[in-house]
C-alpha cells in the first residue's frame, strides 16, 4: 500500500478470544474495510495489539495517529473466573447471614444429575466475618460496635486478602452503612481494594446484590491491570482515540470506567458479536436469526427475534451467574481447538480442553500434539488448501493425520472416520445446546437462520443447521472479525436500577415518578462522564409480578406511562400473558424494580462494501464425505454478487473456511453475503 492519505479516519474495533485476536478497520472517509486476525499471546496479553497495527500499517497503509475511535472486546474477566485465578477476597456482612455465598439458591446446576456439584464460591467461608450490624427494610439501623470493623479488617489481612466486599441486608433501601464502612475499611487498609455490593449492583435480594459484587472484585485486579497495559499501548502506538470496551450489555463504555465497574465487561466479547451479527442480519433482510459463533475454545449461540437482540439478567459466566442486565448468550466448550481424547471407558470424548494459540492445533505446525477439531476437519479435506489468518499459518495436513491417527489406532477405526466422529461429536454437543436454548426461548428453529460466525463458526455451522432442520444459513463477507465488528456499531449504554418494592396503585404513583427522575439523571451524567454530547436515547423498564409471586418479569414502559395507573397495569398482564399464557386482570401488580438503560447513539459507519471482486475459477480438491470425492474450491474474493452454486462445495477466505454440505444451494447477495438454502 502508498502510505496514509490525507484526511484519512479509522475506526478500529478489537476483539480477543482464546487463539486469535481480531481486527476490524474502517476508513470512515472512503469506506474502506480492513481486517485481520493475529495469533494471542497467552504469556503476554495485549501485546498482540502492536503485532496487529504493524501489519494493518504494511497492509493498508494505516497510521495510528489517524484512528479517531477504538472500541476493544475481551475475554480477560470470563477467563479469570473460568480459571480461577482472581484476587483473595475476604467479605463482610451482617453477622448470622455469612453463610449466604454458599446457601445461594439451594438450586442443583443439573436438577436430573446424581453426581453433579455446586461450584466452590470465590470467597471461602473463612474468609466471610460478620459484624453485628443491620439495617432494617424501612431503613432503620444499628451501627457496628467501636473496634469490629478494624477487627474484621485484621483478620482479613492476616489470610492475605487482596480485596475486600461490603455486602449488608437491604443496603438497596440505604447505601450509607456499606458506604461508612468502606470508607473506614480504606482508610485502615489502603493497601486492599474495598467495593459495597450497593454501588456494583443495588438491588433487593441479598444473594444476587452479593454475588455480582464478588464478581466484580474478583476480576478486578486482572481486568485493570489489563487495561492500564492498554491504555498504554496505545499511547506508546500513538493512537489519539480514547479506548472504548465493549459491555455485557452490548454497548459500550470508556476504559477508565471499566477499571472499576469491571462486572460490566464479563461478557464482552460474545455480546459485541451478536451486536455484529443483529446489524450485519438487517443488512442481509433477515429478522429471526440464531447466531453462531465459534471460536477457539467455545462455541456462542444467541437469538436475534424480530431485528431485536435478546437480553436476560441470570446469565452464566464460567459456573456463576450474573445478574446484571446482558445480551442473552448460551455456551459450550466445543471450538476448533477442541481436544479429542479416549476415555478410560473407551469412549471417544471432545472437549472442554482446548489447544489454544499455544500450540493450537497440530496442523498449524507450532507444537500441537493432540488431535483437534480443526485438525479433523484437515483429514477430511475441508481445510489444508490455503493459507489461514492472513497468511500467518499454513495448514500441515500430514501433522492432523499423525495426531487423528494415534486416536484411530486407539479406536480401532480408520483416520477419516475418527475425524468423521470428532466433527459429529462437536456438532451433537453443539446441537444439544442450541435444543436447550430454543426450548426456554419457546420459538421453532425451523423459522430461523443460522449466522455462522468467527473462526470456527463457518467451518461447522451448516452441518449444525441441517441437524437442527434449520433451513436457511447467511455468512457474512467477513465472518471472521463480527464480533470486532460488533464494537464499531455499539453505541454507549448503561443500565440503572432502583428497588422500589411497592403495590401497583395510585398512592404509589408519585414516588415512582420521582425515581425515575432519579435515574435519568444519574444516568444523563454517565453519559457525560463517558464523554457523549449526542443524543440520548432513555428507555424504561420496570420489574413487576402478581401478589404472592416469587419472582417479577420485566415490563417495557413508556416514560410517560409513570403517570397512567392503568397503561402501566396493562402493560404487565400483557407481557404476563406473552411468556405464561395467562394473565389475572384483577390480581394486585406488585413494582419491584424499576430499570433505566441511558443510550448514547454511537457513530453509525457505512459498512456497505464496494462488490470489488477479483479474477479466478474453482477448482476441485479432494474431501472425504463417506468416501474421497472431488469438491469445488471457491475463493471468497472471486464470488461476485449474484453467483450461485451447489454443495458440496468449500469457499475459502482470509479469516476463515466456509465448509458447505450436501444438498445445499447457494447464492451471493449485493452485499456479498452467501446465502445457502437446503433442499427438502
Amino acid at each position: 500500500m502508498d502510505g496514509q492519505l490525507p484526511g484519512e479516519d479509522w475506526k478500529i474495533g478489537v476483539d480477543i478470544g482464546g487463539t486469535f485476536m481480531d481486527f476490524c478497520a474502517l476508513e470512515a472517509r472512503s469506506g474502506r474495510i480492513a481486517s485481520l486476525k493475529v495469533l494471542t499471546t497467552p504469556d503476554d496479553p495485549g501485546a498482540e495489539l502492536g503485532t496487529g497495527f504493524a501489519l494493518l500499517a504494511e497492509r493498508e497503509g494505516l497510521s495510528p495517529q489517524a484512528v479517531s475511535r477504538f472500541v476493544h472486546g475481551t475475554t480477560v474477566g470470563i477467563n479469570t473466573i473460568i480459571q480461577r485465578k482472581g484476587a483473595k477476597l475476604a467479605m463482610i456482612t451482617n453477622a448470622g447471614f455469612e453463610d449466604i455465598i454458599e446457601l445461594a439458591r439451594l438450586r442443583m446446576p443439573e436438577m436430573y444429575s446424581l453426581f453433579c456439584h455446586r461450584p466452590d464460591p470465590l470467597v471461602p467461608r473463612d474468609m466471610i466475618f460478620g459484624l453485628d450490624v443491620r439495617m432494617r427494610a424501612d431503613g432503620a439501623r444499628t451501627d457496628a460496635p467501636k473496634g469490629a470493623v478494624e477487627a474484621a479488617v485484621a483478620k482479613a489481612r492476616a489470610a492475605g486478602a487482596d480485596g475486600i466486599i461490603v455486602s449488608l441486608l437491604h443496603a438497596w433501601r440505604d447505601a450509607g452503612q456499606e458506604a461508612e464502612i468502606r470508607a473506614e475499611i480504606e482508610k485502615i487498609a489502603p493497601e486492599l481494594f474495598v467495593f459495597a455490593a450497593s454501588e456494583v449492583w443495588p438491588v433487593i435480594r441479598e444473594y444476587e446484590r452479593t454475588s455480582t459484587a464478588i464478581l466484580n472484585g474478583y476480576v478486578y485486579p486482572r481486568v485493570s491491570g489489563y487495561l492500564e497495559a492498554l491504555e498504554a499501548r496505545l499511547d506508546s502506538q500513538g493512537v489519539p482515540a480514547r479506548a472504548m470496551l465493549t459491555k455485557s450489555n452490548g454497548g459500550v463504555m470508556t476504559a477508565g470506567e471499566g477499571r472499576r465497574d469491571c462486572v460490566s465487561m464479563l461478557l464482552s466479547g460474545t455480546a459485541s458479536g451478536v451486536i455484529g451479527a443483529a446489524w450485519l442480519a438487517r443488512q442481509a433482510g433477515e429478522s429471526r436469526i440464531l447466531t453462531l459463533d465459534i471460536g477457539g475454545t467455545s462455541a456462542d449461540f444467541a437469538l436475534i427475534i424480530d431485528g431485536e437482540v435478546q437480553f436476560g439478567s441470570d446469565e452464566l459466566v464460567g459456573e456463576f451467574p450474573l445478574h446484571i442486565p446482558s445480551v442473552s448468550v448460551s455456551s459450550i466448550g466445543i471450538g476448533g481447538g477442541s481436544i479429542a481424547s479416549v476415555d478410560a471407558h473407551g469412549v471417544l470424548r471432545v472437549g472442554p480442553e482446548s489447544a489454544g494459540s499455544v500450540p493450537g492445533p497440530a496442523c498449524y505446525g507450532r507444537g500441537g500434539a493432540r488431535a483437534t477439531v480443526t485438525d479433523a476437519m484437515a483429514v477430511c479435506g475441508w481445510l489444508g488448501h490455503t493459507e489461514m489468518a492472513y497468511g500467518q499459518l499454513d495448514m500441515n495436513v500430514d501433522l492432523a493425520r499423525k495426531v487423528v491417527g494415534e486416536l484411530a489406532e486407539t479406536l480401532g477405526r480408520g483416520v477419516e472416520e475418527t475425524a468423521q466422529a470428532i466433527l459429529d461429536i462437536a456438532i451433537s454437543e453443539m446441537f444439544v445446546e442450541v435444543e436447550k436454548l430454543s426450548s426456554r426461548a419457546g420459538v421453532d428453529l425451523r423459522d430461523f437462520t443460522l449466522m455462522p460466525f468467527g473462526g470456527g463458526g463457518p467451518m461447522l455451522g451448516a452441518f449444525l443447521a441441517k441437524e437442527l432442520g434449520m433451513p436457511r444459513v447467511v455468512a457474512p463477507r467477513r465472518p471472521g472479525v463480527v464480533s470486532a465488528l460488533g464494537g464499531l456499531v455499539a453505541d454507549l449504554k448503561g443500565d440503572f436500577i432502583r428497588t422500589v418494592f411497592a403495590d401497583l396503585d395510585a398512592a404509589g404513583l408519585p414516588g415512582l415518578r420521582v425515581h425515575f427522575q432519579e435515574l435519568v439523571a444519574e444516568g444523563k451524567t454517565w453519559l457525560a462522564a463517558q464523554g457523549h454530547e449526542g443524543a440520548i436515547d432513555l428507555k424504561l423498564s420496570a420489574d413487576m409480578r402478581y401478589a404472592g409471586q416469587s419472582y417479577e418479569i420485566e415490563v417495557a414502559l413508556e416514560p410517560d406511562a409513570l403517570s397512567d395507573l392503568d397503561r402501566m397495569a396493562a402493560a404487565f398482564h400483557e407481557t404476563h400473558r406473552r411468556i405464561y399464557d395467562f394473565d389475572d386482570p384483577e390480581g394486585q401488580i406488585e413494582l419491584v424494580n424499576l430499570r433505566l438503560s441511558a443510550i448514547g447513539a454511537g457513530p453509525k459507519p457505512d459498512l456497505t462494501e464496494l462488490a470489488q471482486v477479483e479474477a479466478g475459477e474453482a477448482r476441485d480438491v479432494e474431501v472425504h464425505i463417506g468416501g474421497w470425492r472431488p469438491v469445488p474450491l471457491h475463493s471468497r474474493v472471486a464470488l461476485a454478487a449474484g453467483t450461485e452454486f451447489e454443495g458440496p462445495a468449500i469457499v475459502a477466505q482470509e479469516d476463515t473456511t466456509f465448509a458447505i454440505p450436501v444438498g445445499s444451494k447457494a447464492r451471493v447477495d449485493e452485499h456479498l453475503n452467501i446465502h445457502l438454502q437446503f433442499e427438502d
